[in-house]
């Protein structure tokens, strides 16, 4: 593998094989910040995911005066309690982080004081409607572009009143900028989904002594509560174990060992979809850590089938829907993925993005719909060159396809891995025989 100018050229592998760990799940590391900040006492953090994203979460809250020391392999952060931070001076810069803003906006409309967040190029093209919206229905003064949908968002601190929303889409961002919001709400806030979405943000408030109450997919909490640190350890990233995952799958006479891998249920969509595609993954040594399922994953290689993907499972996969398109191009077979009409609004239109980038590559049939594609499996894809469109996600995802393709495939702009996997071509080079 060599980099040039943030390009990387991966050339196809003979087998994935070893054992790993993958960095920390980037949503708890998001939140344990976030909570830690504003809790009583001190919170300490192992395994933190110290990619962009988290960087960007990291520094917003010291810009509000929260002391966060970092010595490498533990974060100490010195709680404030719920009413402890201060105004910042300047813009808060939440980088490529769509969980930053979203989140920050619900916990800081309960301020007394006035803060402004922006992003990257990409985040500013986000939809923040979807915040903007509920957070004004408990009485938050929230101006942006557009009419406050979309960055910079400009945010007036204010008492808020708790309110019962029933939210249009399953998306733990708004669910979680919600109960944010509802610390600081008088009475109850309530957020009811159409289907679960990702449940960190419920783990974590109990971890931290919060009383909320869950009934099927509504979750209400309590305003005024008071937090308290402790210790977390953060479980590896099943998101990110996905390429891997993936690339044991697809690519002939793997075996492949993750350890410690958060399989949370609400997460765990992209093994239930691979395991029905006729993926061989074993969960092994599973226990629970800080209030969140873990286990080893053990992945080997197999012929992988067309399935049809929807409704439930959709949820529970998002983030993994670039790297399953993935196997499903090399997969025997149709697979079908409808539902899936969010993937429109990720860091870029990641159902467009693959699907080009897939032909660009040689995949069989590709359709594109409008909530998601039909892709018709091919026995191998060639190689060329693909474009990142500056998406994590889809680098990551196309460096996987390489493995297992008739020659090597160059991914174009790689900068953007850093936001989610600092390591990740160094880790994928080890567990590559060539």
């Amino acid at each position: 593998m060599h980099n040039q100018n943030q390009s990387m050229t991966i050339v196809p592998a003979q087998a994935v094989r070893g054992d790993l760990t993958v960095p920390g799940d980037k949503s708890i590391s998001h939140r344990s910040i976030m909570l830690g900040s504003i809790a009583k006492g001190t919170t300490t953090i192992s395994n933190f995911l110290r990619g962009e994203d988290n960087f960007s979460t990291m520094q917003a809250f010291r810009a509000m005066g929260v002391p966060i020391e970092d010595d490498g392999q533990t974060i100490t952060v010195t709680g404030v309690g719920l009413h402890g931070l201060k105004e910042p001076g300047d813009l808060l810069d939440c980088g490529n982080s769509g969980t930053t803003i979203r989140l920050m906006t619900g916990l800081l409309s309960g301020q007394s004081f006035f803060s402004v967040l922006t992003g990257d190029q990409y985040l500013r093209k986000r939809p923040m409607k979807r915040i903007s919206e509920p957070l004004r229905q408990m009485g938050a003064c929230i101006a942006g572009r557009g009419g406050g949908t979309l960055a910079p968002l400009a945010i007036t601190g204010t008492q808020l009143s708790g309110i019962s929303y029933s939210s249009p889409i399953a998306s733990a961002q708004v669910k979680s900028a919600l109960m944010l919001a509802g610390l600081y709400a008088e009475g109850e806030t309530s957020v009811t989904e159409p289907t679960l979405s990702r449940d960190h943000s419920e783990r974590m408030f109990r971890y931290f002594g919060a009383d909320i109450s869950t009934i099927g997919t509504t979750v209400t909490v309590h305003g005024g509560q008071e937090l308290t640190g402790g210790e977390i350890a953060v479980p590896g990233d099943i998101s990110s174990a996905a390429f891997f995952v993936v690339a044991a799958l697809i690519v002939p006479n793997s075996e492949l060992l993750i350890r410690n891998v958060g399989v949370n249920p609400t997460r765990t969509g992209v093994l239930d979809i691979l395991q029905a595609m006729g993926g061989d993954i074993s969960l092994l040594n599973q226990r629970e850590c800080s209030g969140e399922p873990v286990a080893d994953l053990l992945v080997r290689s197999s012929r992988l089938k067309g399935i049809e993907i929807g409704g439930d499972l959709v949820p529970r996969a998002i983030d993994e829907f670039p790297v399953i398109s993935v196997a499903a191009a090399v997969a025997e077979g149709t697979t079908v993925i409808r539902d899936a009409r969010e993937l429109r609004v990720k860091e870029t239109d990641r159902i467009a993005a693959m699907a080009t980038n897939l032909r660009t590559i040689g995949a069989g049939l590709i359709e594109e719909t409008e909530d998601g594609m039909v892709i018709k499996g091919i026995e191998k894809l060639h190689g060329g060159t693909i474009s990142s469109c500056g998406d994590h996600r889809i680098a990551m995802s196309l460096s996987v396809a390489a493995l297992a393709a008739r020659s090597a495939i160059t991914v174009d702009d790689i900068s953007c891995v850093a936001t989610s996997f600092p390591g990740f071509y160094d880790l994928l080079a080890q567990v590559t025989d060539r």
